[in-house]
Protein backbone atom coordinates (compact mmCIF):
# COMPACT_ATOMS: atom_id res chain seq x y z
CA UNK A 1 0.00 0.00 0.00
CA UNK A 2 1.73 3.65 -0.73
CA UNK A 3 1.84 6.45 1.67
CA UNK A 4 -0.30 8.94 1.43
CA UNK A 5 1.74 12.19 1.33
CA UNK A 6 0.42 15.91 0.97
CA UNK A 7 2.66 18.08 -1.19
CA UNK A 8 2.98 21.55 -0.52
CA UNK A 9 5.31 22.88 -3.53
CA UNK A 10 4.97 26.27 -2.52
CA UNK A 11 6.38 29.64 -3.60
CA UNK A 12 9.53 30.39 -5.82
CA UNK A 13 12.00 27.73 -6.27
CA UNK A 14 9.97 25.08 -3.73
CA UNK A 15 8.10 23.31 -6.64
CA UNK A 16 11.13 22.62 -8.86
CA UNK A 17 13.21 21.34 -5.90
CA UNK A 18 9.98 19.30 -3.99
CA UNK A 19 9.44 17.83 -8.31
CA UNK A 20 13.24 16.48 -8.09
CA UNK A 21 12.39 14.75 -4.25
CA UNK A 22 9.93 12.78 -5.83
CA UNK A 23 11.46 11.48 -8.98
CA UNK A 24 14.22 10.53 -6.35
CA UNK A 25 11.51 8.73 -4.04
CA UNK A 26 10.49 7.24 -7.37
CA UNK A 27 13.38 5.91 -8.72
CA UNK A 28 14.11 4.34 -5.24
CA UNK A 29 10.89 1.96 -5.54
CA UNK A 30 8.81 3.82 -3.04
CA UNK A 31 5.35 4.19 -3.94
CA UNK A 32 3.72 7.72 -2.84
CA UNK A 33 -0.17 8.64 -3.32
CA UNK A 34 0.27 12.54 -3.22
CA UNK A 35 -2.48 15.13 -2.88
CA UNK A 36 -1.34 18.30 -4.11
CA UNK A 37 -2.26 21.68 -2.07
CA UNK A 38 -1.81 25.21 -3.52
CA UNK A 39 -0.60 27.09 -0.45
CA UNK A 40 1.81 29.61 0.54
CA UNK A 41 2.34 33.29 -0.54
CA UNK A 42 1.31 33.54 -3.88
CA UNK A 43 -1.95 31.66 -3.21
CA UNK A 44 -2.25 34.51 -0.19
CA UNK A 45 -1.71 37.44 -2.80
CA UNK A 46 -4.07 35.38 -5.05
CA UNK A 47 -7.00 35.18 -2.77
CA UNK A 48 -6.21 35.79 1.04
CA UNK A 49 -6.10 32.01 2.06
CA UNK A 50 -3.00 30.77 4.15
CA UNK A 51 -4.04 27.35 6.32
CA UNK A 52 -8.03 26.86 5.65
CA UNK A 53 -8.82 24.64 9.06
CA UNK A 54 -10.12 22.19 5.95
CA UNK A 55 -7.46 21.19 5.17
CA UNK A 56 -5.85 20.80 8.29
CA UNK A 57 -8.51 18.73 8.75
CA UNK A 58 -7.73 16.73 5.67
CA UNK A 59 -3.83 16.64 6.73
CA UNK A 60 -4.67 14.25 9.82
CA UNK A 61 -5.49 11.10 7.79
CA UNK A 62 -1.86 11.62 5.50
CA UNK A 63 1.15 10.20 6.73
CA UNK A 64 3.37 12.94 6.06
CA UNK A 65 3.75 16.04 4.07
CA UNK A 66 6.30 17.19 2.18
CA UNK A 67 6.92 20.82 1.81
CA UNK A 68 8.86 23.20 -0.86
CA UNK A 69 9.41 26.41 -0.05
CA UNK A 70 6.93 29.29 1.01
CA UNK A 71 7.12 33.07 0.68
CA UNK A 72 6.77 36.00 -2.19
CA UNK A 73 7.72 38.88 -2.31
CA UNK A 74 4.96 41.65 -1.70
CA UNK A 75 3.56 39.31 1.56
CA UNK A 76 3.90 41.35 4.74
CA UNK A 77 6.25 39.54 7.14
CA UNK A 78 4.78 37.22 9.68
CA UNK A 79 1.55 36.07 7.47
CA UNK A 80 2.91 33.32 6.08
CA UNK A 81 5.55 32.35 9.06
CA UNK A 82 2.47 32.31 11.42
CA UNK A 83 -0.68 31.57 9.26
CA UNK A 84 1.14 28.45 7.78
CA UNK A 85 4.32 27.30 8.86
CA UNK A 86 3.60 27.94 13.05
CA UNK A 87 0.30 27.22 12.50
CA UNK A 88 1.39 23.58 10.92
CA UNK A 89 3.51 23.12 14.16
CA UNK A 90 1.20 23.65 16.68
CA UNK A 91 -1.90 22.13 15.27
CA UNK A 92 -0.55 19.03 14.34
CA UNK A 93 1.61 19.16 16.96
CA UNK A 94 4.96 18.58 15.59
CA UNK A 95 6.78 19.16 18.26
CA UNK A 96 10.18 18.23 16.97
CA UNK A 97 12.40 19.54 14.81
CA UNK A 98 15.18 17.44 13.78
CA UNK A 99 18.24 18.73 11.69
CA UNK A 100 20.96 16.62 10.62
CA UNK A 101 24.25 17.96 9.68
CA UNK A 102 27.41 15.85 7.42
CA UNK A 103 30.86 17.06 7.38
CA UNK A 104 32.94 16.20 4.73
CA UNK A 105 36.31 14.89 5.30
CA UNK A 106 39.24 17.28 4.72
CA UNK A 107 42.98 17.39 5.30
CA UNK A 108 42.64 19.07 8.36
CA UNK A 109 39.69 17.44 10.13
CA UNK A 110 37.66 13.74 9.82
CA UNK A 111 34.33 13.35 8.25
CA UNK A 112 31.85 13.84 10.58
CA UNK A 113 28.28 13.77 11.31
CA UNK A 114 25.73 15.22 13.79
CA UNK A 115 22.04 16.29 14.53
CA UNK A 116 19.96 18.70 16.32
CA UNK A 117 16.83 18.21 18.09
CA UNK A 118 14.72 21.64 18.34
CA UNK A 119 12.19 22.02 20.40
CA UNK A 120 9.74 23.17 17.73
CA UNK A 121 6.22 24.64 19.24
CA UNK A 122 7.51 26.76 22.45
CA UNK A 123 9.74 29.59 23.42
CA UNK A 124 9.77 32.44 21.96
CA UNK A 125 7.69 31.11 18.78
CA UNK A 126 4.48 30.43 20.82
CA UNK A 127 2.85 34.00 20.32
CA UNK A 128 3.03 35.04 23.60
CA UNK A 129 3.18 39.11 23.37
CA UNK A 130 1.95 42.33 22.49
CA UNK A 131 2.04 45.95 21.48
CA UNK A 132 1.61 48.80 23.77
CA UNK A 133 0.83 52.36 22.42
CA UNK A 134 1.98 51.24 18.79
CA UNK A 135 2.93 53.90 15.98
CA UNK A 136 3.55 56.37 19.14
CA UNK A 137 6.91 58.18 20.52
CA UNK A 138 6.15 55.56 23.35
CA UNK A 139 5.49 52.58 21.87
CA UNK A 140 6.30 49.10 24.09
CA UNK A 141 6.57 45.65 22.28
CA UNK A 142 6.86 42.92 24.71
CA UNK A 143 7.63 38.56 23.34
CA UNK A 144 7.74 36.30 26.23
CA UNK A 145 8.76 32.83 25.95
CA UNK A 146 6.62 30.32 26.73
CA UNK A 147 8.56 26.93 28.16
CA UNK A 148 6.82 24.08 29.68
CA UNK A 149 8.33 20.99 31.74
CA UNK A 150 5.99 19.24 29.48
CA UNK A 151 7.48 20.73 25.85
CA UNK A 152 10.76 20.81 27.05
CA UNK A 153 11.08 17.11 28.53
CA UNK A 154 9.65 15.35 25.50
CA UNK A 155 11.71 17.12 23.67
CA UNK A 156 14.49 16.20 25.88
CA UNK A 157 13.24 12.40 25.64
CA UNK A 158 13.40 12.32 22.19
CA UNK A 159 16.88 13.38 22.29
CA UNK A 160 18.38 11.15 24.38
CA UNK A 161 16.79 8.13 22.69
CA UNK A 162 18.01 9.53 19.43
CA UNK A 163 21.60 9.40 21.17
CA UNK A 164 21.04 5.88 22.17
CA UNK A 165 20.58 4.95 18.66
CA UNK A 166 24.37 6.80 17.71
CA UNK A 167 27.12 7.48 19.88
CA UNK A 168 25.62 7.66 23.39
CA UNK A 169 26.28 10.88 23.87
CA UNK A 170 23.87 14.01 24.18
CA UNK A 171 24.53 17.91 24.58
CA UNK A 172 21.86 20.48 26.33
CA UNK A 173 22.35 24.19 24.87
CA UNK A 174 20.44 27.02 26.35
CA UNK A 175 21.56 30.04 28.31
CA UNK A 176 21.19 29.22 31.76
CA UNK A 177 23.55 32.12 32.93
CA UNK A 178 21.14 34.51 31.88
CA UNK A 179 18.28 33.03 31.28
CA UNK A 180 17.55 31.93 34.65
CA UNK A 181 14.02 30.82 34.30
CA UNK A 182 13.70 29.08 31.50
CA UNK A 183 17.08 27.56 31.33
CA UNK A 184 16.52 26.48 34.95
CA UNK A 185 13.43 24.60 34.07
CA UNK A 186 15.56 22.97 30.69
CA UNK A 187 18.60 22.02 32.53
CA UNK A 188 16.31 20.50 35.60
CA UNK A 189 14.54 18.57 32.93
CA UNK A 190 17.31 17.17 31.54
CA UNK A 191 19.32 16.07 34.19
CA UNK A 192 16.06 14.79 36.04
CA UNK A 193 15.66 12.89 33.25
CA UNK A 194 19.08 11.97 32.30
CA UNK A 195 19.37 10.49 35.78
CA UNK A 196 15.50 8.09 35.77
CA UNK A 197 16.09 6.98 32.77
CA UNK A 198 19.80 7.00 30.69
CA UNK A 199 22.35 6.92 32.83
CA UNK A 200 24.43 5.34 30.58
CA UNK A 201 23.99 8.25 28.00
CA UNK A 202 27.01 10.35 28.40
CA UNK A 203 25.61 14.50 28.50
CA UNK A 204 27.48 17.61 27.76
CA UNK A 205 26.26 21.38 28.59
CA UNK A 206 26.79 24.04 26.18
CA UNK A 207 26.19 28.67 26.56
CA UNK A 208 24.32 28.78 23.23
CA UNK A 209 27.22 31.45 22.41
CA UNK A 210 30.08 28.94 22.93
CA UNK A 211 28.37 26.24 20.43
CA UNK A 212 28.43 28.81 17.79
CA UNK A 213 32.00 29.14 18.36
CA UNK A 214 32.42 25.32 18.79
CA UNK A 215 30.46 24.82 15.78
CA UNK A 216 32.52 26.90 13.15
CA UNK A 217 35.95 25.58 15.44
CA UNK A 218 35.00 21.80 16.89
CA UNK A 219 31.97 20.10 15.33
CA UNK A 220 33.38 16.81 16.22
CA UNK A 221 32.76 17.37 19.56
CA UNK A 222 28.96 17.35 19.15
CA UNK A 223 27.01 14.23 18.51
CA UNK A 224 23.56 15.19 19.10
CA UNK A 225 22.41 18.78 21.06
CA UNK A 226 19.10 19.28 22.19
CA UNK A 227 17.91 22.80 22.52
CA UNK A 228 14.82 25.68 22.45
CA UNK A 229 13.17 26.84 19.87
CA UNK A 230 14.82 29.90 19.26
CA UNK A 231 18.44 28.81 19.87
CA UNK A 232 17.63 25.70 17.57
CA UNK A 233 16.33 27.89 14.58
CA UNK A 234 19.59 29.94 14.89
CA UNK A 235 22.27 26.71 15.26
CA UNK A 236 20.52 25.16 13.00
CA UNK A 237 21.43 27.76 10.11
CA UNK A 238 24.88 27.82 11.44
CA UNK A 239 24.85 24.36 10.88
CA UNK A 240 24.30 24.33 7.39
CA UNK A 241 26.77 26.74 6.60
CA UNK A 242 29.19 24.84 8.13
CA UNK A 243 28.58 21.16 6.89
CA UNK A 244 27.86 22.59 3.34
CA UNK A 245 25.68 25.30 2.61
CA UNK A 246 22.05 25.94 2.79
CA UNK A 247 21.50 24.10 -0.40
CA UNK A 248 22.41 20.66 1.74
CA UNK A 249 19.97 21.90 4.60
CA UNK A 250 17.19 18.78 5.09
CA UNK A 251 14.84 19.00 8.17
CA UNK A 252 12.15 16.54 9.60
CA UNK A 253 9.20 18.70 11.93
CA UNK A 254 8.14 15.24 13.84
CA UNK A 255 5.12 14.28 15.68
CA UNK A 256 6.60 11.38 17.35
CA UNK A 257 3.41 10.27 19.12
CA UNK A 258 2.27 9.70 15.38
CA UNK A 259 -0.92 11.48 16.24
CA UNK A 260 -1.13 13.27 13.08
CA UNK A 261 1.15 13.66 9.93
CA UNK A 262 4.73 14.81 10.08
CA UNK A 263 6.11 17.61 7.89
CA UNK A 264 9.38 17.13 6.01
CA UNK A 265 11.07 20.28 4.17
CA UNK A 266 14.56 21.95 2.76
CA UNK A 267 15.03 24.80 5.09
CA UNK A 268 16.85 27.50 2.14
CA UNK A 269 13.69 29.10 1.83
CA UNK A 270 11.49 30.29 -2.00
CA UNK A 271 14.74 32.16 -3.44
CA UNK A 272 12.58 33.83 -5.65
CA UNK A 273 15.27 35.48 -7.39
CA UNK A 274 16.08 31.97 -9.27
CA UNK A 275 12.70 30.91 -9.34
CA UNK A 276 12.12 29.28 -13.11
CA UNK A 277 15.69 29.17 -13.58
CA UNK A 278 16.59 25.68 -12.81
CA UNK A 279 19.41 27.15 -10.68
CA UNK A 280 18.29 25.59 -7.46
CA UNK A 281 19.82 22.95 -5.79
CA UNK A 282 17.64 19.80 -4.88
CA UNK A 283 19.87 18.12 -2.92
CA UNK A 284 18.21 19.47 0.75
CA UNK A 285 14.42 18.84 -0.81
CA UNK A 286 16.22 14.90 -1.69
CA UNK A 287 17.40 14.47 1.39
CA UNK A 288 14.48 15.59 3.36
CA UNK A 289 12.72 12.97 1.60
CA UNK A 290 14.88 10.82 2.32
CA UNK A 291 14.08 11.86 6.31
CA UNK A 292 10.38 11.47 5.61
CA UNK A 293 11.01 7.49 4.42
CA UNK A 294 12.77 7.05 7.29
CA UNK A 295 10.07 8.35 9.54
CA UNK A 296 7.60 6.49 7.26
CA UNK A 297 9.65 2.96 7.45
CA UNK A 298 9.47 3.80 11.91
CA UNK A 299 5.89 3.49 11.98
CA UNK A 300 5.23 0.52 9.46
CA UNK A 301 5.31 -2.89 10.46
CA UNK A 302 6.64 -3.46 7.05
CA UNK A 303 8.75 -0.92 6.55
CA UNK A 304 12.22 -2.57 5.71
CA UNK A 305 12.50 -1.80 2.25
CA UNK A 306 11.31 1.63 2.64
CA UNK A 307 14.72 2.63 5.05
CA UNK A 308 16.74 0.44 2.61
CA UNK A 309 15.08 3.36 0.10
CA UNK A 310 16.27 6.27 2.64
CA UNK A 311 19.44 4.82 3.09
CA UNK A 312 19.82 4.46 -0.63
CA UNK A 313 18.59 7.85 -1.46
CA UNK A 314 21.28 9.36 1.36
CA UNK A 315 24.45 7.32 -0.40
CA UNK A 316 23.28 8.48 -4.04
CA UNK A 317 22.92 12.37 -2.78
CA UNK A 318 26.71 11.92 -1.02
CA UNK A 319 28.12 10.36 -4.43
CA UNK A 320 26.12 13.48 -6.09
CA UNK A 321 26.94 16.49 -3.89
CA UNK A 322 30.03 17.90 -5.69
CA UNK A 323 28.14 17.94 -9.01
CA UNK A 324 27.12 20.94 -11.06
CA UNK A 325 24.53 21.16 -13.22
CA UNK A 326 20.72 21.99 -13.66
CA UNK A 327 18.36 21.39 -10.50
CA UNK A 328 16.55 18.77 -12.73
CA UNK A 329 20.11 17.63 -13.96
CA UNK A 330 21.29 17.01 -10.34
CA UNK A 331 17.79 14.71 -9.35
CA UNK A 332 18.75 12.71 -12.60
CA UNK A 333 22.30 12.24 -11.77
CA UNK A 334 20.81 11.40 -8.04
CA UNK A 335 18.26 8.96 -9.44
CA UNK A 336 20.96 7.32 -11.64
CA UNK A 337 22.87 6.32 -8.74
CA UNK A 338 19.69 4.22 -7.34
Amino acid sequence: MAYRVGIVGGDGIGPEVIAEGLKVIDAAGVSLDTVDYDLGGARYLDDGTVLPDSVLAEWRDLDAIFLGAVGAPGVPPGVIERGLLLKMRFELDLYVNLRPFKLAATDDAPGHDFMVVRENTEGTYAGEGGFLRKNTPHEIATQGSVNTRMGAERAVRFAFDLAKTRNNHLTLVHKTNVLTFSGDLWERAFNEVQAADYADVETAYNHVDAACIYFVQDPQRYDVIVTDNLFGDILTDLGGAVSGGIGLASSANLNPARTGPSMFEPVHGSAPDIAGQQKANPIAAILSGAMMLDFLAEGDDHGGATADAAARVRAACDACVSMTGSTSEIGDAVSSKL
